[in-house]
Order: C-alpha cells, then structure tokens, then sequence
C-alpha cells in the first residue's frame, strides 16, 4: 500500500510538473507581451510616446501574433485601450508626443527585405489586432543604388497611414561585416550626395509628413554601418582624437544626409535615432550614446527590444531591458520623447 502511494504521489508530482511545463511552454510569449505593456502602462516611463510590434517571422523564429491564439489576444487585448492612439499629431510637419496617449504603429510584415509594402499587409494587421495602426514600418534599401520608393510611400498614405522609412545603406543583404560600397566615410565625403539630394527633393515634394531614420540599430554588428567596421575605438585616424572613429564617422554620415534633407526643404521628415538595447560588440566605444549626432538633428529617441527568439536564448523580459535603456536615452537627450521602435518576442 505504502508502495502504491508513493507511486501515486510520484505520478501526481510528475503530472503537475508536466503540466506546468507545457502552459509554460503555451503561454511564455503572452506572458511576455502582457509584460511588456505592463511596463509601459506603469508610469515609470513617461517618455515612451509610441510603440510598434515587428510583425514577422524572421529567419525561423514565430514573432507574428497570430503565432498562437493566446499571444494575439493578449495583444489585442491590451491595444483595446485608449491610451494607445491610431492618429500622429504633426506640428509644423514634424511628429509631436501626445500629453494623454501613446502612437501605435507596426512593421506590418512587408516581407524578409522589409520592403513588399501592400495595403493587404496592412489590413491584415489591423485586423488581428483589431485596431489601427498610426504608421506603418518599412526599408528603403540602397541595393543597386540609392532611389526614392514612391510606390512604398503612395501605397501606405493612401491607407490613410503615415509612411515610416528606413534609410539602409547597403548594397547586399549580408550580415556581421563591412559593406564596401556604402561606408560612413564614402557618405561624408560626398560620394551620394546627387542621389541623395534628388531622393530629398522627392520627399519635399510628397505633400505630407514622414518619419525616418537612418542606420537602424547602429551599436549592432549585424548592421555593415556598426563602428566596428568604419574604424572601431581608434581615435587617430578621424575627426576628434577624444572620440572613437568609428561611431564618430556613423553620426557625421547621419548629420551629413540630414543637412541635404534639410538644404532640399525636406523640412517634413521626422527623424528617429533608432538603437538596440543590447551593444554588440559589448566594448565602451561600442556604446549607443558615441553615435548620436546631436539635439539638433534628431526629433526622437528610439530603440528595438526583443525578448527570446529561440528555446535555446535565455529568457530577457521587456521590463528588465526598458529599466536598463531608458535612463541612459534619456540621459542622452532629455527633451526628446522616445519610441518603442520595435518589440516582439518568438513563440516556443
């Protein structure tokens, strides 16, 4: 009898541990979304102005809501607010934070380039969140050369949203080394200035707002435009011998195309200094805050927030990076407001 019962009670324990770890394995990714909103919702952030959700399933991972029916309530849930707003207020053409609410927007998965914009992408967004977006996220790719997507631009303006571009200076989709045709220094120097000032001249032209950003998460080495590859921690070899060449050359290739927007009346673009959360390589020249090119030329801070992509990384809750991040970009810029430039978690 004494057997039998604790054979009972090993399967019971068994069970439950079972148990446990399957609505673990079912829920881990709305848990972290509800965490994550959480910490935005908690006041302890009143900086973050706008948030957007990386709507795709990138290289294997399952970051799309629709991954599971507990992740795309979760977040359908906690967007059925009113504090998240589908609508942008532009003051004098530029994006301006809201005192009561904070913009939703959304990489609505315009593909693996990030450039397959489509009004279906974006309803179908819209509808599994069953809300509207206030703008939709996409690349501008320089591959085969600088140019102007206005097709991309048409196609989300005429959805009744606001186009946010991503200038990527990249000839290739490689990732981890330098990319020799758009360098930081080929960029100061002038090398694309008659493509750049036509594609600013266009934007001018466009009639509406925009927002954009240049070299997305620069303080990463997946991305050709990191420091690691325009001269790293060295000091000697560019501009200021206090300051590592390699960010250095970042921030004056961002200021340079700002200032050929700016000479072309391209007065309305927002831009956003986009970081992630992590500095990769994890070294002091590294560090996000060597790259920014100055109050001057930037309207908003941003940054990207992932949580586990796949069931091998180590769990990383959103509120832990937001607790790590925010305080240094708002110690960096403390008049700008900051976005949530992009945020997802995959599904195990």
């Amino acid at each position: 009898m004494k057997k039998i019962i604790l054979v009972c009670l090993g399967l019971l324990v068994f069970s439950c541990k079972s148990n446990d770890i399957q609505e673990q394995k079912e829920n881990i990714k709305a848990k972290w979304i509800n965490n994550a909103f959480d910490a935005i919702e908690s006041g302890d952030y009143p900086k973050i102005k706008s948030i957007s959700w990386w709507n795709e399933n990138w290289e294997g991972t399952q970051l799309r809501l629709d991954s599971s029916v507990e992740a795309t309530e979760t977040y359908k849930n906690r967007i059925d607010n009113d504090l998240y707003d589908s609508e942008l207020v532009f003051e004098n053409n530029k994006l301006i934070p809201r005192t009561d609410g904070i913009y939703q927007g959304a990489f609505p998965d315009f593909g693996g380039q990030e450039n397959f914009v489509s009004d279906e992408k974006i309803v179908e967004f819209e509808d599994l969140v069953g809300k509207e977006i206030a703008y939709a996220y996409f690349s501008n790719n320089w591959i085969g050369g600088v140019f102007f997507p206005t097709d991309d631009f048409e196609i989300i303006h005429n959805n009744g949203k606001t186009p946010f571009v991503r200038l990527m200076a990249r000839s290739d989709f490689s990732e981890d080394g330098a990319d020799e045709t758009y360098t930081m220094q080929k960029i100061i120097d002038g090398d694309f200035d008659t493509e750049l000032n036509a594609w600013f001249v266009k934007a001018s032209n466009l009639g509406y707002p925009i927002l954009a950003e240049f070299g997305t998460e620069m303080n990463g080495e997946w991305f050709p435009w990191n420091g690691k590859y325009a001269g790293a921690g060295t000091t000697t070899e560019y501009g200021d011998s206090n300051f590592p060449d390699g960010p250095e050359r970042f921030r004056d290739a961002y200021k340079h195309i700002i200032d050929i927007a700016n000479a072309n009346n391209a007065n309305n673009i927002t831009w956003f200094f986009h970081v992630d959360v992590h500095n990769l390589p994890d070294v002091s020249w590294n560090d996000f805050t060597n790259y920014y090119p100055g109050d001057e030329y930037i309207d908003w801070l941003g940054f990207s927030a992932y949580g586990p992509m796949t069931g091998n990384d180590e769990m990383e809750y959103f509120s832990d990076m937001l607790a790590t991040v925010y305080p240094k970009l708002t110690q960096l810029a403390p008049t700008k407001p900051i976005a949530v430039l992009e945020f997802g978690v995959s599904e195990f």
